[in-house]
Formats: structure tokens, C-alpha cells, sequence
């Protein structure tokens, strides 16, 4: 008799054995039989535009090994973030927390508290394995890990110095594939009595966007479709929105446009790089770009490097994926992929994120667990980043702490909506003003609308967005007097989530980081 069938006897009782009219499903013998393995596969700055299964208009990029987890489980269309930026977002996941309660504001001057309770420490304390390989960028060391390897603050592309265990460590090679390396060696040679947890966390396709050199020219010079808003005026917008500094047009280093090799590569590395750049790099310095034509071109070099970095991390999964298969893995195993924000790929005129917009606001989330949810199903509603951590003590059978501020997606993986699911979700940024001087906000986000309050002197400004009407978000309703009953029941839901979330006292002032405030800070809304 398999194991598996003799443990749904201990658990179901004889009836299973010698009953005709019980029925054994791959989801129940998972169940029973052991508690799932979790593979996290994260990025870095990853645009759901940059990933063919949510069918941006524009086809930048195909994605099969991405494509293929949503194929096999669920892509959720809805998923946000509660503060659009890299550090807060990656504390957020771990504590099931907004930034104000686990004290990780920005990325600028704060520092990740390592004694709160996490999720990976939960699953650690009930007989998991544990492991972090990747970008960390909270500061301090990682806890709640059997074994962790990090890359130091934003990392770099090429041969990066890692941090195994607390001890420095030289890589050799292209990011991405040595966090795959590391992760698949891991997978391999883990304590396999135990159930897993594996946070494999790329920094692609995080800025300077560095390719990997198999992947110099992948797009063989054709050129990408623009966004329509690229030259975005933001015209009868709030004077926060124009007083940006994260623009192609005026924000674009020579780095970022490779005209300077990246830090950390070899001279045999330089040499295979410089045999595409440069010739493109000469062409570019002869033309003497200006205007829009000048913002075109870094546009273009903007989204073969991106992409070129997107295509190693969906190389990434495939070889993730493929592990599991080979290792016989794959049918209990929760394998989710997303990013800690979403990402500008030109809308606007923009790049980064930080942003309550919905390029920055919205991030991939795709998941597969073949022997408990259907495969082949999309989710509309709105999930965050804040729900990873009660999901993954769900899935594993393990109470959530009461203070953790998310809900658990297990029914929404499974194809049922609670009843009581949110109809909206609070924000908050505050990094200011740098970089990238986008000013602070919060607002709250529904199906349809955002009204986002900025954060300045006096009253601040406001303003709202209406979805349906204005998909690309290059208007505010906020004076439209065909909106005041929207605004006031916006207020109200504002009102009502500060409560909810226990955001109702003034921020400290090191919220927003190192450089003096230049107002008063608000508080809950009025």
C-alpha cells in the first residue's frame, strides 16, 4: 500500500479502504499526506507589462516559463502594493504588515527590526527548511532562515560579492543565473525529511537594467512600441505630479544608457559587451539627439536592457520549474512569482515606480500548486503583497498572528471569493525627496477609482482618478463637480481604512528619510 493512500486511512478512517463511494483526489492526497513546499520567485522592479501573459498591448517581451505557472495555476490581474517601493514592499511580505507597523518606511535610512515574527520564522518553528538566496535590501541580516546567501544592499549585475551565512563570498558570472545556481543547488541537497520554503529573489530587472551578454541584441535591433503617454505633459495635474525627477526625458545617467560599462565586469565580459554597445554608442554620439528624438532612442536602449534582464529571470523559472520536475516536486509544491512593485516602462515618460498610479501600484502575482487549484483561471480582485505571508502560514496549517494586517488568498487560489472580500486597499509613500523628488502620499485604491492625497504645505493637494473613464490615468476628477458625491465617499473610505489599519497618528519624521521636512507631516485625514 503507497504512503499516500495509507495516510488518508489514518486520516479518513477504514471507510477509505473499503468503500467504493469515497473518493481520493490529487488535492486531498496532497493534503493529507504531507504539508506543501513553497518556492517564492522574486524580482526586482518586474512590470507586469513586461510579461506576455497579462497581453500588454505593445508585446514587448514573450515569457513562457512565466506564462506557463499561469497556464498551470492562476494569474491574479488585481494585485497591489501598499507602498511602491523596493525595502518597504520586501517587509511588508515578511510581516504581513504595512510600512508604519513594521517600521520600514523607505529605503533611504531604514532598517529592518529582525527580531518581529515573519512568516519564514513561523514555518521554520513547525519543521520547514528554510532558505533566502538573492537580494535582501532590508540591512540587517536575515532570520528565519536554515541558510541564507544575499547579495549586499542593491547588489550588481556582474561577478557580484554575496553574503552566505554572514560570510563574504566572490561569484562569478551574470546575477541572475547565480541566484538560480544557488537555488537549485540548495533545492537539491536540502534536508528532505522537512517541507521547504525557497525565496529565490532576483535583482533584475532592477535599475541599471544590465543584461546578460547571451542576451546583447535578443531583439535583433527591431524597435518596441512606444506608450501612448510617453510624452506625457501632465497637464491639469497636481504640482506634485510635474515635480518628478524620474523622467527619460531629464533622469537617464549614462549608465543607465550604457555608454559607460557596468561596475564589476571582467575584461573578457567587457570585451563581449563592447562588440554590441559600441557601435550603437558611436552611432548615438553622431547623431547629437535632442528633444524628443533624444528621449526615442534612450526609450529604446531603456527596453532592449530591461528586457534583456527579464528574459534571464523568466530563464530563471524555467530551470526552477524544471528542478521540481526532475526532483518530483512539482505536484505539491506552491510556487508563486511576482515582484515588489510594478514598474514604468515608459508611461509618462517615466521610470521607477513609488507612485499610487497603476503601473507602479500594480505587480505580478502568479501561482501554481497542481495538486490543490485549477489551472488555467485569472483572479480580479484586489490582492497585495501584504496577503503573502497569512497565505503561506494558511497554506502550511498555520495560525497567522492576529497583528498581521493581510487575508490568507488560499480560497481565491482555490477558485472561491469570500463574501467579505475587500472592495479596497489603503497607501502610503514616503520616501522624499530623494531620490526621484515624488512627493508623499496615501490614498485609498478600489475596481475603479484612487484618490490620493499629497502630502505638502498647508492642505496638501489632491487628486482623483477614474479608471473606466481614463484608463491611462492622465486626468483628475478631483474638481469635477459631476464627482462630488465620489470624492466624499472616498474620504469617508480613506477615513474608515486609516482606522482599519491603525494608520491615525503622524508619521515620524526619519518616514520620509535624511533630508529635512519641508512641511508638516499629516496624520489621518480630517
Amino acid at each position: 500500500m503507497n504512503t499516500v493512500r495509507f495516510a488518508l486511512i489514518l486520516s479518513l478512517g477504514w471507510l477509505a479502504l473499503f468503500s467504493p463511494d469515497v473518493q481520493i483526489s490529487p488535492a486531498m492526497a496532497a493534503e493529507k499526506a504531507a504539508p506543501p513546499n513553497i518556492l517564492f520567485i522574486f524580482s526586482d522592479d518586474l512590470a507586469y507589462q513586461a510579461i506576455s501573459a497579462y497581453g500588454d498591448e505593445r508585446k514587448l517581451l514573450e515569457t513562457p516559463h512565466i506564462d506557463r505557472v499561469a497556464k498551470e495555476g492562476i494569474r491574479f490581474d488585481r494585485c497591489v502594493v501598499t507602498n511602491s517601493i523596493c525595502g518597504p514592499c520586501r517587509a511588508t511580505i515578511l510581516t504581513g504588515k504595512y510600512s508604519h507597523k513594521n517600521g520600514f518606511y523607505n529605503n533611504t535610512n531604514s532598517r529592518f527590526d529582525s527580531t518581529q515574527t515573519t512568516f519564514p520564522k513561523l514555518l521554520k518553528s513547525q519543521g520547514y527548511s528554510t532558505a533566502l538566496i538573492g537580494k535582501w535590501h532590508l540591512i540587517s541580516e536575515p532570520t528565519g532562515f536554515d541558510h541564507w546567501e544575499i547579495l549586499p544592499g542593491q547588489g550588481i549585475y556582474y561577478n557580484p560579492p554575496m553574503i552566505a551565512n554572514g560570510q563574504k563570498v566572490q561569484r562569478e558570472g551574470y546575477v541572475t543565473d547565480i541566484i538560480t545556481d544557488r537555488s537549485i543547488d540548495w533545492l537539491k541537497n536540502r534536508d528532505k525529511s522537512k517541507p521547504f520554503l525557497l525565496m529565490a529573489q532576483h535583482k533584475a530587472p532592477h535599475r541599471e537594467w544590465s543584461p546578460a551578454l547571451r542576451h546583447l541584441g535578443f531583439n535583433k535591433d527591431k524597435p518596441f512600441a512606444e506608450p501612448a503617454t510617453l510624452f506625457d505633459q501632465h497637464k491639469d495635474r497636481a504640482q506634485a505630479v510635474v515635480d518628478h525627477d524620474m523622467g527619460i526625458d531629464r533622469t537617464f545617467t549614462k549608465l543607465d544608457a550604457k555608454l559607460v560599462p557596468p561596475p564589476g565586469i571582467n575584461s573578457t565580459q567587457l570585451e563581449e559587451w563592447n562588440k554590441y554597445y559600441l557601435p550603437r554608442n558611436n552611432a548615438f554620439e553622431a547623431a547629437h539627439l535632442q528633444g524628443q528624438d533624444l528621449v526615442r532612442w534612450r526609450y529604446q536602449r531603456y527596453m532592449h536592457d530591461y528586457l534583456a534582464c527579464v528574459k534571464a529571470v523568466d530563464e530563471s523559472v524555467g530551470r526552477l520549474l524544471q528542478t521540481l520536475d526532475e526532483e518530483g516536486l512539482a505536484e505539491n509544491t506552491l510556487v508563486v512569482v511576482s515582484s515588489d512593485q510594478g514598474f514604468y516602462l515608459g508611461e509618462h515618460g517615466w521610470f521607477d515606480k513609488r507612485w499610487i498610479f497603476e503601473e507602479s501600484l500594480r505587480t505580478p502575482l502568479l501561482a501554481r500548486w497542481p495538486a490543490a487549484i485549477p489551472a488555467g483561471r485569472t483572479n480580479g480582485q484586489i490582492v497585495s503583497l501584504l496577503d503573502i505571508a497569512q497565505t503561506f502560514l494558511d497554506v502550511a496549517k498555520i495560525d497567522a498572528p492576529n497583528d498581521m494586517q493581510g487575508a490568507s488568498l488560499l480560497p481565491l487560489l482555490k477558485g472561491d471569493t469570500p463574501a467579505d472580500w475587500r472592495k479596497s486597499l489603503y497607501y502610503r509613500y514616503y520616501e522624499y525627496p530623494s531620490p526621484h523628488r515624488v512627493k508623499p502620499h496615501y490614498g485609498v485604491v478600489t475596481d475603479r477609482y484612487k484618490l490620493v492625497h499629497y502630502e505638502g504645505t498647508g492642505e496638501g493637494e489632491w487628486e482623483l482618478l477614474d479608471r473606466q473613464v481614463d484608463p491611462q490615468e492622465v486626468k483628475s476628477f478631483h474638481n469635477d463637480p459631476a464627482y462630488a458625491q465620489t470624492m466624499t465617499e472616498l474620504k469617508d473610505e480613506i477615513r474608515r481604512l486609516q482606522k482599519v489599519v491603525d494608520d491615525q497618528t503622524p508619521p515620524p519624521a526619519k518616514a520620509y528619510g535624511n533630508a529635512p521636512l519641508e512641511w508638516s507631516p499629516f496624520g489621518p485625514l480630517k
